[in-house]
């Protein structure tokens, strides 16, 4: 298997077009046509990543943080960034990561944590928004199933847990063809009047050059009448952190004990206790400060993520718990996430896990 098929499998998942713009996933090291001898699967990539990966005789490091986030204008080995590029290079090992984009994903990072915590009815608490569009193409009625047929296959008129939708309504079209054209139907000089019918579905920005290209191969008019437009509709299947409920309630202190002993955890700074039930759970793996609007908006009663700064716990203001796990802490079940969708898609595969803890935080 050649790694460009494994890169290919996660980002029809994850699209790189979802990850956030100062994120760096996708391939950073390596040629994607390489055969792939093995995968490891790690959280962070290291020089000791590397080394792990040369015993295991992987040739594929997939990391859900990115080794280089900024550009690297030297390679001198200066730090440990560049150590760990130059070893991999070195050692002919692709590093790739997959880090917002399975963070945004609906069943990526978020979602595993979810299932860790027990969480019912988990939705995106803040879905995305600007990269959903609408395709609208005009065609006769006797081609309207294999137009729609090519649509589907390609990935257009997803939502949510249904796919194949779209909308068609009919009407009549015209046209006169040129001395030049080859026409479908109708005579060249003359105009033409065909029972047709207008095709919408909405599909995600990432897919729209595929979307277009089978439209095209399988439309039969020469010229192909077509539409797309951006939609202000969020995506409510894509976005940051995520947001659902227990089954029972539980008291503050017993519930961050829960979650103490999920995540492993050392220590969780908290903000005071409210003396109110723990029902309504919202989480983001990693930093994810910069949700706490959002989960105070949707009436959460603790958000759960990492990296909270001191002034930040403030923002709290008697409306929600917040709890600091840990950046590392919250995020370690990516490992088993990749790893399992890998299984998934390629049965015969089996991918190493990381024995290293990468954490690089250490508590006294």
């Amino acid at each position: 298997m050649k790694i460009v098929e494994i890169t290919k499998y996660l980002e029809s998942l994850a699209p790189l077009s979802s990850q956030e713009s100062y994120d760096n996933s996708g391939l950073i090291v390596g040629n994607p046509h390489n055969e792939c001898t093995n995968v490891l699967i790690s959280l962070d990539c290291t020089e000791d990543i590397v080394e792990e990966a040369i015993k295991k005789n992987c040739n594929l490091i997939i990391s859900h943080h990115p080794i280089v986030f900024k550009g690297l204008k030297k390679l001198n080995g200066k730090n440990y960034v560049e150590r760990t590029v130059i070893k991999a290079i070195k050692n002919e090992i692709a590093l790739y990561a997959i880090h917002t984009n399975l963070d945004n994903y609906q069943f990526g990072v978020n979602y595993k944590i979810g299932q860790a915590l027990g969480i019912n009815n988990p939705r995106i608490l803040a879905p995305t928004n600007g990269n959903l569009k609408k395709l609208s193409v005009f065609c006769p009625k006797s081609s309207s199933h294999q137009v729609k047929s090519a649509l589907f296959e390609a990935g257009a008129g997803h939502i949510g847990n249904y796919s194949e939708c779209s909308f068609e309504s009919e009407g009549i079209g015209s046209f006169k063809p040129s001395e030049i054209a080859d026409p479908f139907v109708g005579t060249i000089g003359e105009r033409h009047n065909e029972d047709e019918v207008k095709i919408e579905v909405l599909i995600n920005g990432h897919l729209q050059n595929s979307v277009v290209n089978s439209l095209l191969n399988a439309h039969p008019y020469e010229e192909v009448a077509f539409d797309i437009y951006p939609i202000d509709n969020k995506n409510y299947y894509e976005g940051a952190g995520m947001i659902g409920e227990l089954n029972e309630e539980m008291d503050e202190a017993a519930f961050l004990k829960q979650v103490k002993q999920v995540f492993n955890c050392q220590i969780i700074r908290h903000t005071k206790f409210l003396n109110k039930p723990i029902k309504r759970v919202a989480w983001c793996g990693g930093a994810g400060s910069f949700l706490l609007p959002a989960a105070k908006s949707q009436m959460a009663d603790i958000y759960i993520t990492g990296d909270f700064k001191y002034h930040e716990f403030f923002d709290a203001e008697s409306d929600l718990v917040i709890a600091d796990i840990g950046h590392f802490e919250s995020e370690q079940y990516t490992i088993e996430l990749i790893d399992e969708l890998l299984r998934k898609k390629f049965r015969t595969f089996a991918p190493c896990l990381t024995e290293i803890n990468t954490n690089p935080v250490k508590y006294f």
